[in-house]
C-alpha cells in the first residue's frame, strides 16, 4: 500500500507488502523488504538496504548524507536488518570512505525519539538509544546495550554489550561489556546488575564478575600485567572471557577504569 502523495523513485526495490504513507520520499539507491511500516513524512535516501519488519515513525530521516567534511560523494552504505524500531525525528547516516564504507544496524533495535546514528557506526542486535541519545561518528555498539536519554557517545568509542549508559551522559572512552556508566567523562560506576539478571547470570557470577574488575584495575600495576596475572583463575566465567576479550581489541579511546566508591 503507498499512498499517492508519496514520491518512489522507479529505480528503488521495494517489496510489494510494504507500507508507505503520506508525505514519504525513497530515493532511487533503495531496497525495502517485506512487511516494512513508514508511518508518514519518511525520507530513506542513498544506499540503503532494509529488512523486514522494520518500522519508521513520522520525520525519520535515513541514508541522507553523512555530517563528515571528509566526505566526497563516495558511494557508500546503509545496511539495515530486521524488527528495528525507529521513532519520531531518528536520523541515521550511511558509512564513508574512513570507515570502510558502510553504517550497519543488525536486528531488534529500539531507536526513540530523536536519536542520532552517524557515519560508519557498528549497532548489534537488541540495541536500545533512549530519546535525543546521539552517536558520533564509528562508534560501535554491543548486543543488548542501552544508552540513556540525552547521552552523547564520543567517535570510535566501543560500548560493549550489555552495558548500560545512563541517561545525559558523556561517554569519551570504550565501556566495558556488563558496567554501568552515568556521568561526563568520568568512571564506570560498576555493574549492569539488572541486564546480567536478564541474561539469567547467577550471584556467584555477578560477585565473580565484580570481584574480577576491581582486581584488574588495581593501580598498582598495569591493566595488561593484571590481565595476564588473573586470567586463569577467572577463566570458567563467559562474561570475564568477554570482558578480556574486549580490553585486549580496545582501540585508541582507552577503557573507561572502574570505580567500586
Amino acid at each position: 500500500m503507498i499512498k499517492n502523495s508519496s514520491f518512489i523513485s522507479p529505480k528503488a526495490k521495494i517489496h510489494q507488502s510494504v507500507k508507505i504513507g503520506p508525505f514519504c520520499y525513497i530515493g532511487e539507491g533503495v531496497v525495502i523488504e517485506e512487511n516494512c511500516n513508514l508511518k508518514s513524512h519518511v525520507s530513506i535516501l542513498g544506499n540503503t538496504t532494509i529488512g523486514s519488519n522494520n518500522i519508521f515513525y513520522p520525520f525519520c530521516s535515513i541514508g541522507s548524507d553523512p555530517q563528515d567534511l571528509k566526505f566526497k560523494n563516495e558511494k557508500s552504505y546503509l545496511k539495515i536488518g530486521n524488527r528495528n524500531t525507529f521513532r519520531e525525528n531518528v536520523t541515521v547516516n550511511p558509512g564513508t570512505l574512513g570507515g570502510g564504507l558502510n553504517t550497519i544496524i543488525k536486528d531488534n533495535c529500539l531507536f526513540m525519539v530523536g536519536s542520532h546514528i552517524a557515519h560508519d557506526c557498528k549497532i548489534e542486535s537488541n540495541v536500545i538509544l533512549a530519546n535525543n541519545a546521539t552517536l558520533a561518528g564509528h562508534v560501535e555498539i554491543g548486543e543488548n546495550a542501552i544508552i540513556g536519554g540525552n547521552s552523547a557517545i564520543h567517535q570510535f568509542v566501543k560500548i560493549g554489550k550489555f552495558a548500560m549508559i545512563g541517561g545525559m551522559s558523556g561517554v569519551e572512552k570504550n565501556i566495558l561489556p556488563y558496567c554501568l556508566y552515568i556521568g561526563i567523562r568520568t568512571n564506570l560506576k560498576g555493574l549492569n546488575i539488572i541486564g546480567l539478571k536478564r541474561k539469567n547470570s547467577t550471584n556467584k557470577n555477578i560477585k565473580n564478575i565484580l570481584e574480577f574488575l576491581t582486581k584488574i584495575f588495581n593501580k598498582k600495576s598495569s591493566i595488561e600485567l593484571n590481565l595476564k596475572n588473573l586470567e586463569k583463575e577467572y577463566s570458567s566465567s563467559i562474561e570475564i572471557k568477554e570482558i578480556i576479550k574486549f580490553i585486549n581489541s580496545s582501540n585508541k579511546r582507552g577503557i573507561a577504569s572502574f570505580s567500586n566508591d
